[in-house]
């Protein structure tokens, strides 16, 4: 395979057969909600994204029938990357380096991408691949932290809430702009990997309750604010900026 040929981009098994205005409406639609999802949380319209993508609601339901098809098309990519996170930092030898490094990508993932957290904790009875990496990413995190442990660097106390925790104040971070909210995520996971270590960690109260299902509750679908100079010449705001 030529270096050239190893660069064009693959084409989603749903695509293949369709003609090629067919296809580019579908790349469309796909880029699209990316975007929206991204900048506003999984509660944008169907008719929102069909708008923006320039094509009519009846054509986005006929490439996408359900949203929850929709939202497994964009986000395939993340799913797959989270596992990755959780396989590479299984595969370190240094189990508290592998502990740190996947609650540094997962959160920057998270900062990067106000849907995928929501995404990813989401029910999509009809997407088995979904449900089966979602499993493999928790349970790969139960065992970093169980090795990290036994090193004696992660603190003892440490709960599997505790991550719940930590994306829940991850995903509260509201910016004017995705660099902004990835600075603040660094910001706080150091903050928060400093006091996950065993040495001189102080007793602290119990755990919350917390599922990692809770993380859904905190508001994440809130748009960002949209800075100034981020808007054309006639102080419109683009389509990443707010839902008209």
């Amino acid at each position: 395979m030529s270096a050239e040929t190893s660069r064009m981009p693959t084409v989603p098994g749903a695509a293949v057969g369709l003609r090629a205005d067919a296809r580019q409406n579908r790349d469309r639609i796909v880029e699209v909600a990316r975007e929206l999802f991204a900048d506003h949380g999984l509660d944008v319209p169907m008719a929102a994204i069909a708008r923006h993508s320039h094509v009519g609601v009846a054509t986005l339901y006929r490439r996408f029938p359900t949203k929850e098809s929709l939202v497994t098309e964009v986000f395939a990519d993340q799913f797959k990357a989270c596992v990755s996170v959780v396989d590479d930092a299984l595969a370190d030898p240094d189990p508290w380096r592998g502990f740190c490094t996947a609650i540094e990508k997962v959160c920057t993932m998270q900062a990067a991408d106000r849907g995928f957290s929501t995404a990813f904790m989401a029910a999509f009875p009809d997407a088995v691949d979904v449900e089966q990496e979602r499993y493999r990413a928790i349970q790969g995190f139960a065992e970093l932290t169980r090795r990290a442990k036994a090193t004696g660097r992660l603190r003892a106390d440490f709960a599997q809430d505790d991550l719940a925790l930590l994306l829940m104040a991850n995903s509260g971070i509201i910016t004017e702009s995705t660099e902004a909210a990835l600075a603040a995520s660094r910001r706080l996971v150091a903050y928060m990997l400093s006091a996950f270590r065993a040495e001189q960690a102080e007793p602290l109260p119990p755990p919350a309750p917390l599922d990692l299902r809770d993380v859904l509750n905190t508001p994440t679908s809130s748009p960002r604010p949209v800075p100034r100079a981020s808007r054309g010449p006639t102080g419109r705001q683009g389509t990443s900026d707010r839902i008209p």
